[in-house]
């Protein structure tokens, strides 16, 4: 019913940016929250940044004042803008939604397969 497809990771020296997206389709009524979470290997998924659907932002401590959160709420689209990259960033990126679907009574969460986002020299 709702997808959500990530794009943007890659490799990327430390130091450097990359901007992820993460876009929505399907039978969307409205979308709440969208999150950005990261798994590095042999870690649990953390969150990394949260946005509302007014605008309101939260940030992981590790993250705040590198990265930034932003959405587009006409494309259903969320972004993370990542600066001043360190090799600790590398993870994958996965997209999370509360979406509203046409329908059903109940806003669900949704995932986007992930991003591979890589921080090395």
């Amino acid at each position: 019913q709702v997808q959500l497809v990530e794009s943007g990771g890659g490799l990327v020296q430390p130091g450097g940016s990359l901007r992820l997206s993460c876009a929505a389709s399907g039978s969307i009524f409205r979308i709440y929250r969208m999150t950005w979470y990261r798994q590095a290997p042999g870690k649990q998924r953390e969150l990394v940044a949260g946005i509302t659907s007014g605008g309101n932002t939260n940030y992981a401590d590790s993250v705040k004042g590198r990265f930034t959160i932003s959405r587009d709420n006409a494309q259903n689209t969320v972004y993370l803008q990542m600066g001043s990259l360190k090799p600790d960033d590398t993870a994958v990126y996965y997209c999370n939604s509360n979406v509203g679907v046409i329908g059903q009574y109940w806003p669900a969460d949704y995932w986007g397969q992930g991003t591979q986002v890589t921080v090395s020299s």
